[in-house]
């Protein structure tokens, strides 16, 4: 059933949807006629868009490209099939150092509990330095948030990145390995680690408290970023997210149970999944970009972002201010 659910929250391909949005006079009249393909991971936008009406009334139309993970999202950007890109941080940056040609808009944040280290309740693991040795499964692949939550906290408990022994595994492979017992300790995000948790799992320590950065990123393609009429569509978007977000954060029972309903999730994942999302959409300032970039040096130092990123010069401020 939890695979289910799982198998439910994020396709293995790409999932476009077409959602057409009505006329408002508020619009900027140069976005009409538009169409946004706008990047989705596990139908987390789409769904708090749905919710909270967001949409209504803009003058342009929204595709949903939906992946699994950010790396096959991000290549959709890359080839054109998608406008936006929309990950946590590392992931983003390492896009960016991979050469996919966008620029970072808007920042997102929340406090990081979507976030963890997952071991069996029967693996023997206490403590992060009980990691030492063992075999880590990181999703979905290299360079993921859940990578820089296993890296931050080995540094953090005096220990080097190579005390453990890390394979990437896509969400769901490791979802199935985790729960036939394969697996004794999973670094993963979202809504695996809400199913994780239910499937026998155990949380050794989470994002919170500065342990990542809490931060993400929606970007976009430098060719959707080229054309006058998207960017302001897109403008425009980011603050219909944003209000988005706020009703998430007043509204969580309400927000749940779209989850529950678009995502096929039971009520316990769909309300660990309501608690911990993204609560507002950021301009990107000099802190964000000095907190983003602590993250790419980390990671750069390594060796799992080559090159290293400049943050602040991967970012388009115009959007959002």
């Amino acid at each position: 059933m939890i695979r289910r659910i799982a198998a439910a929250a994020l396709s293995l391909t790409a999932l476009i949807a077409l959602t057409a949005c009505g006329a408002d006079s508020s619009a900027d009249a140069s976005s009409r006629q538009v169409t946004l393909t706008i990047g989705d991971q596990a139908k987390t936008l789409q769904t708090i868009v749905a919710a909270s009406d967001a949409l209504k009334g803009a003058r342009y139309k929204v595709k949903w490209a939906e992946f699994e993970g950010a790396a096959p999202l991000y290549q959709a950007v890359q080839a054109g099939a998608a406008d936006t890109g929309y990950s946590a941080d590392l992931p983003a940056l390492q896009a960016l150092s991979g050469g996919v040609r966008v620029k970072n808009v808007a920042a997102l944040k929340n406090d990081g509990r979507h976030v963890g280290l997952v071991v069996r309740k029967d693996s023997g693991i206490d403590s992060v330095r009980d990691l030492k040795g063992q075999k880590v499964v990181v999703s979905s692949a290299k360079g993921s948030v859940a990578e820089y939550l296993l890296a931050n906290v080995l540094k953090q408990n005096g220990l080097d990145y190579g005390d453990v022994q890390v394979q990437y595994l896509l969400p769901t492979d490791a979802q199935a390995a985790f729960a036939s017992g394969k697996v004794k300790v999973w670094a993963t995000f979202g809504v695996y680690q809400a199913v994780g948790l239910e499937e026998g799992g155990r949380l050794l320590v989470d994002g919170a408290d500065g342990r990542v950065s809490g931060f993400g990123f929606v970007n976009a393609s430098d060719q959707a970023l080229g054309d006058p009429k998207k960017k302001a569509a897109l403008a425009d978007f980011l603050q219909r997210l944003g209000a988005a977000l706020r009703w998430t954060s007043t509204h969580q029972d309400a927000y749940a149970r779209a989850i529950e309903t678009r995502n096929g999730a039971d009520p316990t994942v769909a309300k660990t999944l309501a608690s911990a999302a993204y609560s507002e959409v950021l301009p990107i300032t000099d802190e964000v970009n000095t907190t983003v970039q602590g993250v790419a040096d980390l990671m750069h130092g390594i060796g799992v972002l080559d090159p290293n990123v400049d943050v602040a010069k991967s970012a388009d401020t115009s959007l959002l201010k």
